[in-house]
Order: C-alpha cells, then structure tokens, then sequence
C-alpha cells in the first residue's frame, strides 16, 4: 500500500511539474528600454523583413541596426541542456552593438559563480564584428568553472548575430554553398556534332510565327508589321560557356582559349553567343549607350546585363562541321554577378516591337544552360559545425590525457590479483592516481562528476533527449561514459574509489592524518549501517524536487560540496567555503564521512551497479568473516560485514583487502598454507640430508653428520 502511495504522490509531483512548465510565460516583445544599451539614440523599434524573428532598430526614419532574441534563431542547449538566452543587436556593419543575458537554467550560475560575471563575459563580445572568429581563453576572458557556459554564451551571440546579418544582407551568407569550379584537366578533342549533341553547346531556334504568336493581344500585334512566312527562321542562336576547356579550347583554338583565360579574373566566366537569321542579338543600342538591350543572362534572383566593355567580337572559328554564324561574340560575366557554373542559367532573348509612334512592346525568349557535370567540381554544402566539436577539438589535451589515466586504471583494475600481490608497487601506484584525479581531473579540468549530471540526464528523457547538451563538455561525456562501462563491470567503487576529485581529497587528507598520528574515530557497525540510508534519502528527495523544478533541485544539489571544493577550488562565499572545509576536516579523523553518509552521486551510482556483471573481489576462504575479521577490521569505508562480505554498493574499491587476502603474513589462511609449504620444505631438505649420512660416515667426515629435528621440535 505504502509503495502505491509514493508512486501516486511521484506521478502527481511529475503532473504538476508539467503542468508548471506549461503555464510558464512565452518569451515576450523586445522593448525599446532594453535596446537602448546598445542603441541609445534608438526611438522606435518595428518588425524586421525576413523569415528570422528580428527587430530593426529606427531613430527616426533612420536605420540603426537589428535587435533579436538568440533563443528564437539558435537555441543552442548549454550545460544545463537548456539554451541560454541573450538579447543580441547589430549595426548595420555587422558590429555587435549589444549582448545581454534574459534568461538562463545553468547550475554553476544560479548558485556559484556570480551573476555579473557571465553578465559581463557577454558585454566583452561588444564591439566585435559578426565574422570575427572569438576563442574563450584567447579574445575573450574565460569563467573559471564555467568553461562550457561562457562557450555556449559565445557561440549564442556570434552565430545568431552572423545569420541575422546574413539575412539582412550585411555580410555574405555563411551557409550558401560555394559555386562550383571549373575542372581545368578536363579535355576531350570534339567537333561542332559532338559539342551540339552533349550540350556543350545549346541551341535556340525562334520562326517568324513563334514571335508573332508572342505579340498576339499587344498594342504591336498589328502595328507597322510585315507579315513574313511563319515557318521562316526568325533567329537561330547557339551558346556555350567557354570556360570549360572541352567547350573552349575546341571552339576558339589554343591560343585563343589561353588568352581568353589569361584576361579573365578568378571568378569571371565567359559565354560564347553565335546566330544567324533575321534578327540581330546584339541590335545597335550598345552602340549609342554601350549596352545590350537585346541579350541578358539570368541565374536565380540574379539578371546580368551586358555592356560594351563586357563584349568582344569573335574571328573565325576552327571547329570543324560548324555552320556559317555570322554574328560570333563573347560576353563576360563579372565577378560582381556572383555566376555559379555549378547552377542552371538562362540566356534570355529580348524582342521589342513598336506598339505606337513613341511606345514599344517586348517579349522575352529564355535558353536554359546547365554546364555538364563532367566539366566541373561541385565543393560539398557548407555545414553548420556543431559546437560540441569544436569543444573536442579545442581541450584535445585534456582529454589524451584523461584518456590515458583511464587506460592505467582499466589496467590496474583487470590486473588487480597480480598487483594485490605486489603492495609495494600497487599502494604508491594508488597514491599517484588519487593525486592524478585530485589535480588534473579535479583542479586543472574541472570534471567532478555530480549528482546534478544525474538528474539532467533524467530531466532530459523527460523533456526530449540531446546529445549536444552531454557532448558539449568532452571530459565528463568520457568520465560518464567510463564510469557507465565500471558499474557493469565493478560496480560503484571504481569512480568513487579511484575517479571523484573530492573523493581523492578526502583520501590524501586522512593517509596524512594518519601519518600525522591523528586517532581515528570509527562509528559502530550497527549505527554504520543505518547511516548509509542517508545518502539514499538525500538523492530521493534531490529527484523528486528536480520532477517539479530542476533549477530548484540544481540548488538543493549543493549539499554536494564539489563545486565549492574541486569546480571553484574554494573561492566561494564564506557559508559554502566553511561547509566544505568541514567535510574535509571530518575525513582527517573518519575516513570518508561524506562518500559513506552523504553522497547522493554516491547512492545513484550504486543502484544501476547492482546490475554489474562480476564479483572480482575475492572472499570465498571459509574463515572469512568466522572467525577471521582482519579485512573489516581494516576496511577504512566499512564496507565489510561482520560475517566477512563486502557490501559492493559500500565498497570503494581500495583493494586494501585483496592485499590482506594474498598477504601470508597476515591472512590466517594463507598463513597456515605458508606454514604448511616450509614444513614440507623442511621435511624434504632433512630426507635428503638423512640419504647422504652413510656415505659420509665411510668416508669418515665428521662435519658431514647433521642431527635430524624431531616433530616436536618441529
């Protein structure tokens, strides 16, 4: 009954929490008061063209810049796996003109490290432009203990700011695939059949009828026209992209192609117009204004029109089987046109028509074009590198590093019968590790393990799983991951035992106290055993609060003194400060009091442990436990029952009692065998001493006679 009780009461705790998080407000309208940090001279702010949530900042009728929510255009998960969100403005340079956090869920802010810091840490990325490339640590000051917020706070502002001012055209968009290029080796000799048939070169044909049928209904339907035969070819016009050495260098020559290439900039492209028939493509306009009003080219949004400088005549042409063309040019395509040769383009025909004394009608004819794929490389789509890969990349060290100590461990851990038999390499080898994790994973990396991860990771199944939000801190992904593969294998020992920073502190702190010849005080096993609850309840009661509010659990979570001790190395308010240092002091004279009582990371670890695969410690000997209590006795966790079995969800793992097992000095069985194996030598040596005594009497050698120990004496 009680049991049905308390998942009813767990149930209706998740309800509400769902209930709550529904009924929390939507991210609210930008107002003016806000931008004006940034924008003080801004009067007025309205909605801003595009498909991005933007504001476009006025003063007056004049245009400041942009001003956008990052949680609406890149809610990028942090810590906390939740986005943090920043009000971010640009100018219409593309220079961040505010950054200032609205909201955020992050564990190591809400109780930790001060508020104004991150506050702060956004502020610096002003005045910087959106493309310029920021590195915590190098352009930007880091947050001690916060190393993966202020990560995420910066990839928030800078990739929201460059897509805004992509969108709005300030700066070129960063996720537009590059144009294709040009394959320059590529070449096969070709006649004007075999140019024609694989469409290197395109054809359009126009009769006097098509044009007239695409006048039918104007004011020129009729006007001054000279009807002529409809099946009469009004224009018949070829064209290629001479780029291509295939298409070029047969069409124009070798020396011709080179010197086309030669006045041609990097990204300018050339186009080959040939026709023939009652209409001019070039008319005589260019000749007055200096531009093609007959001949445009079209790719996308883009319309690219040419001028005479643009222009130049053809000779003749060397291509063999290629008809008589009177009219031959070559029209270049600037750079400014921004001309992809990996994307299909129109060559478009324009036809005008008087309609009146003074007025003219036009029709357009287009011609499509797509370069063939043999002719060029198309660069793979720009995408978008997710952050977590960036982290990995930057703390490389870190994590050879860490993956190194994990290789000694997992070692150490398969080997452990070999090295419990060797103490006086396993105990220092243990004394260097816990140092290893106190300094480097502790200290220098920052990667505690906490119960926190714990009820993020629960949260998380709950509300939609990411793994941005677990790959965005390389060191703890690794660790927890480690720790995952130990619990099957292990159990809960090996991180509490060998990877907890503070458990390592504690550890190094009581081996001094000991040598210090500080007393230690040792609780009864009765009272002991009971006390181990306490943890459960702590990681009970931290689960059911994260169900209603997982900020309010991330606060209750600081009965964990990791952050004060190991996160922030003791640079805290004096409250947390006097908590932790009193955790540590306690385990000078009762070795791990935290780990043993309090732990709630402890006591959720050792419930999926229970499912671990092996028994790797060995305690079958009979007189373990009865009558034999060396091991319990010895056991600085306790974890040891008064019948002689280790309690694995207790056990730390130290492999003190794998040493006392193999110690024949001290182990009351291995003592006895040790015993037995010298009595045997002993019994062997004096048989043989027994054998070679007549031999030695005949010879007469006094010295060669020994006297033979009785059993008694034995």
């Amino acid at each position: 009954m009680s049991t049905r009780r308390t998942v009813t009461s767990l149930a209706l705790t998740w309800l509400l929490g769902l209930l709550l998080l529904a009924a929390m407000p939507t991210v609210q309208a930008i107002e003016l008061d806000q931008v004006s940090p940034g924008f003080p001279e801004a009067t007025r702010l309205t909605p801003a063209e595009g498909g991005l949530p933007t504001s476009a900042v006025h003063a007056g009728d004049e245009l400041l810049g942009y001003v956008f929510e990052t949680v609406d255009i890149a809610p990028i998960p942090a810590y906390s796996g939740k986005p943090v969100n920043l009000l971010v403005g640009i100018d219409l340079e593309g220079r961040v003109r505010l950054a200032s956090i609205l909201d955020h869920q992050e564990p190591i802010m809400l109780v930790g490290i001060p508020e104004h810091r991150l506050t702060g840490f956004a502020a610096a990325h002003v005045p910087h432009h959106v493309n310029d490339r920021l590195k915590v640590g190098d352009n930007l000051d880091a947050i001690s203990g916060a190393t993966v917020t202020v990560i995420v706070v910066s990839e928030t502002i800078m990739r929201t700011a460059r897509r805004v001012a992509a969108e709005q055209g300030l700066i070129a968009d960063p996720s537009a695939t590059p144009p294709a290029r040009v394959r320059p080796e590529v070449f096969e000799p070709a006649d004007w059949a075999t140019l024609t048939g694989d469409g290197t070169i395109r054809r359009l044909h126009l009769t006097h009828g098509e044009v007239d049928e695409a006048f039918v209904g104007t004011p020129a339907e009729d006007y001054l026209r000279t009807p002529e035969p409809a099946d009469k070819t009004f224009i018949e016009l070829f064209y290629t992209y001479l780029n291509p050495p295939t298409a070029g260098r047969n069409l124009l020559g070798d020396t011709a192609y080179e010197q086309l290439m030669a006045g041609l900039d990097e990204d300018e492209h050339a186009i080959a117009v040939m026709a023939r028939g009652d209409y001019s493509f070039k008319g005589s306009g260019y000749v007055r204004g200096g531009i093609f009003d007959r001949l445009e080219l079209s790719q996308g949004t883009t319309t690219v029109s040419f001028h005479d400088s643009d222009h130049s005549r053809l000779g003749n042409l060397p291509l063999a089987g290629m008809p008589a063309l009177p009219e031959r040019d070559i029209f270049i395509v600037r750079e400014d046109a921004a001309f992809d040769p990996g994307r299909p383009w129109q060559l478009e025909l324009l036809v005008r028509r008087a309609s009146g004394p003074l007025d003219t009608e036009f029709n357009r004819f287009s011609a499509d074009y797509s370069v063939p794929e043999a002719y060029i490389e198309r660069p793979e789509p720009p995408v978008e590198e997710p952050l977590w890969v960036q982290v990995w990349r930057d703390k490389a060290f870190q994590i050879g590093v860490l993956a190194a100590g994990l290789l000694v461990l997992t070692v150490i851990m398969l080997f452990q019968d070999v090295l419990a038999r060797h103490p006086r390499l396993l105990r220092p080898l243990r004394l260097g590790f816990l140092v290893y994790t106190l300094v480097f994973i502790g200290w220098y990396s920052l990667a505690q393990l906490s119960v926190v991860n714990i009820l993020t990771f629960t949260n998380s199944l709950i509300s939609g799983f990411s793994w941005a939000s677990f790959l965005i801190d390389p060191l703890l992904f690794i660790l927890w991951s480690f720790v995952a593969i130990s619990l099957l294998l292990w159990g809960r020992g090996v991180f509490c035992g060998w990877l907890c920073p503070f458990g390592a502190l504690q550890d190094l702190v009581n081996q001094a106290a000991r040598r210090l010849g500080v007393k230690q005080v040792e609780v009864p096993f009765g009272l002991h055993e009971r006390l181990w609850a306490i943890k459960y309840i702590i990681l009970l009661a931290l689960f059911a609060v994260s169900l209603h509010s997982l900020g309010a659990a991330e606060r209750y979570a600081e009965v964990e003194p990791f952050k004060t001790a190991i996160t922030l190395r003791f640079q805290r308010d004096w409250g947390f400060l006097l908590y932790a240092l009193a955790l540590v002091a306690v385990s000078a004279f009762n070795h791990k009091f935290y780990c043993r009582y309090v732990c709630p990371l402890g006591a959720g670890l050792a419930i999926p442990a229970r499912l671990r695969l092996f028994d790797w410690l060995k305690r079958h000997r009979g007189s373990c436990g009865t009558p034999c209590q060396i091991c319990a006795n010895e056991c600085e966790v306790t974890a040891i029952h008064p019948d002689g079995r280790i309690n694995a969800n207790e056990c730390h793992y130290c492999l003190d009692c794998q040493v006392t097992y193999h110690d024949d000095r001290r182990c009351p069985p291995m003592i006895k065998r040790r015993k037995r194996f010298e009595k045997a030598a002993r019994v062997s040596s004096a048989g043989t001493a027994v054998e070679t005594f007549p031999a030695a009497a005949a010879h007469g050698s006094k010295a060669s006679l020994q006297r033979i120990p009785t059993h008694n004496e034995e």
